[in-house]
Protein backbone atom coordinates (compact mmCIF):
# COMPACT_ATOMS: atom_id res chain seq x y z
CA UNK A 1 0.00 0.00 0.00
CA UNK A 2 1.05 3.64 -0.61
CA UNK A 3 1.21 5.23 2.50
CA UNK A 4 1.60 8.18 1.16
CA UNK A 5 -1.69 8.40 -0.79
CA UNK A 6 -3.37 7.36 2.33
CA UNK A 7 -2.38 10.81 4.46
CA UNK A 8 -4.49 13.24 2.53
CA UNK A 9 -7.37 11.52 3.38
CA UNK A 10 -6.41 11.18 6.81
CA UNK A 11 -5.66 14.95 7.37
CA UNK A 12 -9.20 15.75 5.60
CA UNK A 13 -10.99 13.67 7.88
CA UNK A 14 -9.09 14.91 11.33
CA UNK A 15 -10.08 18.47 9.43
CA UNK A 16 -13.51 18.01 9.14
CA UNK A 17 -13.94 16.35 12.86
CA UNK A 18 -12.30 19.60 14.31
CA UNK A 19 -14.38 21.93 12.60
CA UNK A 20 -17.34 19.70 13.81
CA UNK A 21 -16.18 20.02 17.38
CA UNK A 22 -15.40 23.53 16.88
CA UNK A 23 -19.33 24.49 17.31
CA UNK A 24 -20.22 22.09 20.30
CA UNK A 25 -18.20 20.45 23.40
CA UNK A 26 -18.56 17.16 25.33
CA UNK A 27 -19.94 17.32 28.38
CA UNK A 28 -19.22 14.46 31.01
CA UNK A 29 -21.63 11.90 29.21
CA UNK A 30 -20.12 12.59 26.31
CA UNK A 31 -23.14 14.18 24.99
CA UNK A 32 -22.60 17.36 23.00
CA UNK A 33 -23.95 20.84 24.14
CA UNK A 34 -24.03 23.57 22.70
CA UNK A 35 -21.62 26.45 23.50
CA UNK A 36 -22.78 29.57 25.60
CA UNK A 37 -22.31 33.02 24.14
CA UNK A 38 -22.65 35.70 26.71
CA UNK A 39 -23.34 39.34 25.71
CA UNK A 40 -21.30 40.34 29.11
CA UNK A 41 -18.10 40.76 30.31
CA UNK A 42 -16.90 37.78 31.91
CA UNK A 43 -17.03 38.32 35.34
CA UNK A 44 -14.32 36.95 37.24
CA UNK A 45 -15.02 35.19 40.32
CA UNK A 46 -11.18 35.41 41.89
CA UNK A 47 -11.98 39.17 41.76
CA UNK A 48 -15.20 39.18 43.82
CA UNK A 49 -13.56 36.68 46.26
CA UNK A 50 -10.51 39.06 46.73
CA UNK A 51 -13.53 41.83 47.16
CA UNK A 52 -15.13 39.96 49.80
CA UNK A 53 -11.75 39.40 52.12
CA UNK A 54 -11.00 42.84 51.57
CA UNK A 55 -14.22 43.72 53.30
CA UNK A 56 -13.69 40.71 56.15
CA UNK A 57 -10.27 41.69 56.90
CA UNK A 58 -11.81 45.25 58.03
CA UNK A 59 -13.61 42.98 60.71
CA UNK A 60 -17.34 42.91 61.45
CA UNK A 61 -18.57 46.04 59.95
CA UNK A 62 -20.67 46.94 62.98
CA UNK A 63 -22.27 50.36 62.48
CA UNK A 64 -20.70 52.57 64.70
CA UNK A 65 -17.21 50.54 64.55
CA UNK A 66 -13.87 51.33 63.29
CA UNK A 67 -14.33 48.81 60.71
CA UNK A 68 -17.50 50.33 59.50
CA UNK A 69 -15.64 53.41 58.99
CA UNK A 70 -12.88 52.40 57.07
CA UNK A 71 -15.08 50.18 54.88
CA UNK A 72 -17.15 52.43 53.92
CA UNK A 73 -13.77 54.62 53.05
CA UNK A 74 -12.70 51.72 51.11
CA UNK A 75 -15.96 51.02 49.18
CA UNK A 76 -16.04 54.52 48.11
CA UNK A 77 -12.99 55.06 47.07
CA UNK A 78 -12.80 51.79 44.90
CA UNK A 79 -16.35 52.66 42.97
CA UNK A 80 -14.59 55.80 42.62
CA UNK A 81 -11.61 54.34 40.75
CA UNK A 82 -13.82 52.41 38.46
CA UNK A 83 -15.20 55.82 37.09
CA UNK A 84 -18.81 55.72 38.97
CA UNK A 85 -20.31 58.87 40.38
CA UNK A 86 -20.21 58.30 43.88
CA UNK A 87 -22.21 59.92 46.93
CA UNK A 88 -22.79 59.24 50.97
CA UNK A 89 -26.67 59.56 51.81
CA UNK A 90 -27.74 59.54 55.20
CA UNK A 91 -28.83 60.99 58.48
CA UNK A 92 -28.77 60.29 62.41
CA UNK A 93 -30.61 57.10 62.84
CA UNK A 94 -32.21 55.39 65.77
CA UNK A 95 -32.59 51.48 65.36
CA UNK A 96 -35.50 49.19 68.05
CA UNK A 97 -32.89 49.38 70.73
CA UNK A 98 -32.50 53.19 71.16
CA UNK A 99 -29.28 53.29 69.88
CA UNK A 100 -28.57 56.42 66.97
CA UNK A 101 -25.89 55.64 63.99
CA UNK A 102 -25.07 57.72 61.20
CA UNK A 103 -27.22 56.14 58.23
CA UNK A 104 -24.18 55.03 55.41
CA UNK A 105 -25.99 54.53 52.03
CA UNK A 106 -23.35 54.46 49.44
CA UNK A 107 -24.56 55.28 45.72
CA UNK A 108 -22.92 54.93 42.45
CA UNK A 109 -23.65 55.82 38.85
CA UNK A 110 -22.54 54.74 35.65
CA UNK A 111 -23.41 57.14 32.79
CA UNK A 112 -25.71 58.98 34.78
CA UNK A 113 -27.26 60.63 31.94
CA UNK A 114 -28.86 57.96 30.09
CA UNK A 115 -32.85 58.13 30.60
CA UNK A 116 -33.03 53.76 30.61
CA UNK A 117 -31.35 52.48 33.72
CA UNK A 118 -31.28 49.51 36.09
CA UNK A 119 -30.75 49.32 39.69
CA UNK A 120 -28.83 46.96 41.88
CA UNK A 121 -28.16 46.92 45.27
CA UNK A 122 -26.75 44.86 48.52
CA UNK A 123 -26.68 45.86 52.15
CA UNK A 124 -23.02 46.08 53.48
CA UNK A 125 -23.40 46.57 57.21
CA UNK A 126 -22.95 43.27 59.36
CA UNK A 127 -25.06 42.14 62.20
CA UNK A 128 -23.81 42.93 65.37
CA UNK A 129 -24.90 39.69 67.06
CA UNK A 130 -24.38 36.24 66.23
CA UNK A 131 -27.91 35.28 67.47
CA UNK A 132 -28.81 32.02 65.08
CA UNK A 133 -25.13 30.52 66.55
CA UNK A 134 -25.86 27.21 68.11
CA UNK A 135 -23.58 28.02 70.61
CA UNK A 136 -25.37 30.60 72.98
CA UNK A 137 -22.72 32.00 74.24
CA UNK A 138 -21.63 33.44 70.89
CA UNK A 139 -25.60 35.11 70.31
CA UNK A 140 -24.37 38.75 71.56
CA UNK A 141 -20.89 38.39 69.46
CA UNK A 142 -20.53 40.13 65.95
CA UNK A 143 -19.48 37.89 63.01
CA UNK A 144 -17.32 37.86 59.86
CA UNK A 145 -20.12 38.93 57.94
CA UNK A 146 -18.72 37.48 54.53
CA UNK A 147 -21.84 36.36 52.59
CA UNK A 148 -24.41 38.38 54.72
CA UNK A 149 -23.31 41.06 53.23
CA UNK A 150 -19.65 40.97 52.16
CA UNK A 151 -20.81 38.74 48.95
CA UNK A 152 -23.26 40.88 47.52
CA UNK A 153 -21.34 43.85 48.32
CA UNK A 154 -18.32 42.18 46.38
CA UNK A 155 -20.32 41.00 43.42
CA UNK A 156 -21.13 44.36 42.98
CA UNK A 157 -17.56 45.82 42.88
CA UNK A 158 -16.49 43.00 39.91
CA UNK A 159 -19.44 44.32 37.97
CA UNK A 160 -18.64 47.84 38.52
CA UNK A 161 -15.06 47.11 37.22
CA UNK A 162 -16.38 45.16 34.34
CA UNK A 163 -18.66 47.92 33.43
CA UNK A 164 -15.73 50.66 33.08
CA UNK A 165 -14.07 48.63 30.80
CA UNK A 166 -17.54 48.18 28.08
CA UNK A 167 -20.35 50.34 29.04
CA UNK A 168 -23.51 48.63 28.17
CA UNK A 169 -26.57 50.20 27.08
CA UNK A 170 -28.15 50.83 29.77
CA UNK A 171 -27.25 53.35 32.76
CA UNK A 172 -26.06 51.26 35.78
CA UNK A 173 -26.85 52.46 39.87
CA UNK A 174 -25.31 50.38 42.54
CA UNK A 175 -26.67 51.57 46.03
CA UNK A 176 -25.24 49.83 48.78
CA UNK A 177 -27.33 49.70 51.96
CA UNK A 178 -26.03 50.93 55.95
CA UNK A 179 -28.32 49.47 58.36
CA UNK A 180 -30.06 46.99 56.66
CA UNK A 181 -28.82 43.84 59.56
CA UNK A 182 -29.60 46.15 62.48
CA UNK A 183 -33.26 44.64 62.91
CA UNK A 184 -35.11 42.86 66.08
CA UNK A 185 -34.94 39.18 66.01
CA UNK A 186 -38.73 38.61 66.12
CA UNK A 187 -40.19 41.84 64.51
CA UNK A 188 -44.07 41.13 64.32
CA UNK A 189 -44.43 44.78 62.61
CA UNK A 190 -46.49 44.16 59.72
CA UNK A 191 -43.75 45.48 57.63
CA UNK A 192 -40.55 44.49 59.97
CA UNK A 193 -39.72 48.02 60.12
CA UNK A 194 -36.89 47.30 62.43
CA UNK A 195 -34.83 45.69 59.76
CA UNK A 196 -33.60 47.64 56.14
CA UNK A 197 -33.43 51.22 57.81
CA UNK A 198 -30.85 52.04 54.70
CA UNK A 199 -33.20 51.22 51.85
CA UNK A 200 -36.51 52.46 53.66
CA UNK A 201 -34.76 55.96 54.03
CA UNK A 202 -33.37 55.79 50.27
CA UNK A 203 -37.48 54.69 49.28
CA UNK A 204 -38.41 57.72 50.68
CA UNK A 205 -35.70 60.28 49.38
CA UNK A 206 -36.30 58.11 45.49
CA UNK A 207 -40.09 59.10 45.65
CA UNK A 208 -39.53 62.72 46.90
CA UNK A 209 -36.67 63.26 43.77
CA UNK A 210 -38.93 61.18 40.66
CA UNK A 211 -35.44 58.63 41.10
CA UNK A 212 -36.39 56.27 38.08
CA UNK A 213 -35.43 52.43 36.90
CA UNK A 214 -36.70 50.33 34.58
CA UNK A 215 -36.23 47.50 37.33
CA UNK A 216 -34.06 46.33 40.28
CA UNK A 217 -32.32 43.72 41.92
CA UNK A 218 -30.92 43.09 45.79
CA UNK A 219 -28.07 40.92 46.25
CA UNK A 220 -28.33 39.07 49.42
CA UNK A 221 -26.24 36.11 50.27
CA UNK A 222 -25.11 35.34 46.92
CA UNK A 223 -21.66 33.70 48.03
CA UNK A 224 -22.57 30.75 50.08
CA UNK A 225 -21.62 26.90 48.93
CA UNK A 226 -24.79 25.07 47.32
CA UNK A 227 -26.70 28.24 47.24
CA UNK A 228 -30.57 28.26 45.95
CA UNK A 229 -32.08 31.32 45.11
CA UNK A 230 -36.00 30.73 45.23
CA UNK A 231 -38.72 33.19 43.86
CA UNK A 232 -39.69 34.46 46.47
CA UNK A 233 -43.40 36.02 46.93
CA UNK A 234 -42.95 40.09 47.17
CA UNK A 235 -40.71 39.64 43.62
CA UNK A 236 -43.32 37.07 42.44
CA UNK A 237 -46.28 39.67 43.02
CA UNK A 238 -44.09 42.74 42.27
CA UNK A 239 -42.02 42.04 39.46
CA UNK A 240 -42.80 38.99 38.06
CA UNK A 241 -41.68 39.44 34.03
CA UNK A 242 -38.04 40.55 36.00
CA UNK A 243 -38.26 37.17 38.16
CA UNK A 244 -38.90 35.34 34.94
CA UNK A 245 -36.27 37.26 33.09
CA UNK A 246 -33.44 36.69 35.40
CA UNK A 247 -33.84 33.40 36.31
CA UNK A 248 -34.70 32.46 32.24
CA UNK A 249 -31.41 33.93 31.57
CA UNK A 250 -29.39 32.50 34.65
CA UNK A 251 -30.75 28.80 33.56
CA UNK A 252 -29.49 29.23 29.80
CA UNK A 253 -26.02 30.22 30.30
CA UNK A 254 -25.71 27.05 32.87
CA UNK A 255 -26.69 28.27 36.26
CA UNK A 256 -30.17 26.65 36.76
CA UNK A 257 -28.76 24.33 39.57
CA UNK A 258 -28.52 27.79 41.61
CA UNK A 259 -31.71 29.57 40.11
CA UNK A 260 -34.24 27.39 40.75
CA UNK A 261 -38.21 28.19 39.66
CA UNK A 262 -39.41 27.31 42.84
CA UNK A 263 -41.65 29.78 45.04
CA UNK A 264 -40.91 31.13 48.18
CA UNK A 265 -42.69 32.62 51.07
CA UNK A 266 -43.00 36.47 52.05
CA UNK A 267 -39.38 37.98 52.80
CA UNK A 268 -39.61 41.56 53.38
CA UNK A 269 -35.47 42.14 52.60
CA UNK A 270 -34.25 45.45 50.82
CA UNK A 271 -36.29 45.10 47.55
CA UNK A 272 -39.83 45.42 49.32
CA UNK A 273 -38.74 49.38 49.70
CA UNK A 274 -37.35 49.87 46.80
CA UNK A 275 -40.85 48.36 45.37
CA UNK A 276 -42.75 51.45 47.70
CA UNK A 277 -40.53 53.24 45.95
CA UNK A 278 -41.78 52.52 42.52
CA UNK A 279 -39.09 50.23 41.16
CA UNK A 280 -40.32 47.07 40.26
CA UNK A 281 -37.58 44.51 42.37
CA UNK A 282 -36.62 41.33 43.11
CA UNK A 283 -34.30 39.52 45.95
CA UNK A 284 -31.94 37.22 44.84
CA UNK A 285 -31.34 35.32 47.91
CA UNK A 286 -30.28 32.18 49.62
CA UNK A 287 -32.99 31.16 50.55
CA UNK A 288 -35.78 28.37 50.67
CA UNK A 289 -39.10 27.94 52.50
CA UNK A 290 -37.75 23.86 53.79
CA UNK A 291 -34.34 25.22 54.88
CA UNK A 292 -34.72 28.64 55.62
CA UNK A 293 -31.30 30.80 54.73
CA UNK A 294 -27.73 30.09 54.31
CA UNK A 295 -27.07 27.81 56.44
CA UNK A 296 -24.69 29.91 58.35
CA UNK A 297 -26.81 32.91 58.71
CA UNK A 298 -25.97 35.16 61.69
CA UNK A 299 -23.60 32.77 62.90
CA UNK A 300 -19.84 33.15 63.80
CA UNK A 301 -19.19 30.77 60.63
CA UNK A 302 -20.22 33.09 58.12
CA UNK A 303 -16.69 33.58 57.51
CA UNK A 304 -14.86 33.52 54.23
CA UNK A 305 -13.91 29.71 54.45
CA UNK A 306 -17.63 29.44 53.70
CA UNK A 307 -17.35 31.79 50.53
CA UNK A 308 -17.90 30.09 46.91
CA UNK A 309 -16.11 31.25 44.28
CA UNK A 310 -18.51 29.24 42.07
CA UNK A 311 -21.82 30.77 43.65
CA UNK A 312 -20.12 34.35 43.24
CA UNK A 313 -19.78 33.29 39.66
CA UNK A 314 -22.84 32.53 38.54
CA UNK A 315 -24.40 35.75 40.58
CA UNK A 316 -22.61 38.10 39.21
CA UNK A 317 -22.38 36.12 35.60
CA UNK A 318 -26.14 36.40 35.64
CA UNK A 319 -26.31 39.79 36.47
CA UNK A 320 -24.27 41.01 34.60
CA UNK A 321 -25.75 39.15 31.52
CA UNK A 322 -29.21 40.69 32.14
CA UNK A 323 -28.01 44.42 31.97
CA UNK A 324 -25.89 43.63 28.83
CA UNK A 325 -28.92 42.61 26.94
CA UNK A 326 -30.98 45.41 27.77
CA UNK A 327 -31.26 48.31 25.24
Amino acid sequence: MNKKLLILPIIALISFQACRNDKKSPDETGNTTPEIKLVSPEFNADSAFAYTKAQVDFGPRVPGSVAHQKCADYLVAKLKSFGADVKMQGAKTTTYDGKSFQLKNILASFDPGKKNRILVTAHWDARPFSDQDTDPANHTKAFDAANDAGSGVAVILEMARQIQQKQPDVGVDFVLWDLEDYGKANDETPDETTWCLGSQYWAKNAAATGYKAIYGINLDMVGGGNAQFTQDEISRQSAPEIVNKIWNIGSEIGYSSYFVSIPSGRLVDDHFWMNKAGIPSIDIIHYNDNSGFYINWHTQLDNLANIDRNTLKATGQTVLETIYREK
